[in-house]
């Protein structure tokens, strides 16, 4: 369960971010309620899968969906520049993310 945990504290990682960056500069009230919103529920499900993961693979796990998954949204939903170095940096995460998953316990 600690795993489930750690995902979908990661989804909210991402959906704090993009809503951190519609609240532009916490001047919208309804964005930087999503904001804090997310970050206390992501915040939450990482602490609940620490009880049984290792603090640094809970804690890379977590940042790791949430740049990656920051990073696409950008792409995608902002319009973010997609170049090859910033795509390689991104697979780059994702290969440390599913080698510390492949390393770790449970």
């Amino acid at each position: 369960m600690a795993w489930v945990y750690l995902t979908i504290a990661g989804l909210f990682e991402i959906v704090w971010a993009y809503s951190m960056k519609q609240s532009e500069g916490f001047t919208r009230p309804g964005a930087t309620a999503i904001t804090i919103g997310a970050m206390i529920v992501s915040f939450a499900l990482l602490s609940f899968s620490m009880k049984s993961l290792p603090l640094g693979t809970a804690y890379m796990i977590w940042t790791g969906i949430g740049a990656v998954g920051a990073f696409l949204v950008g792409i995608f939903v902002l319009g973010e520049q997609a170049n090859a170095m910033r795509i390689g940096a991104a697979i780059l995460i994702v290969s440390g993310l599913l080698l510390m998953k492949l390393s770790s316990p449970a």
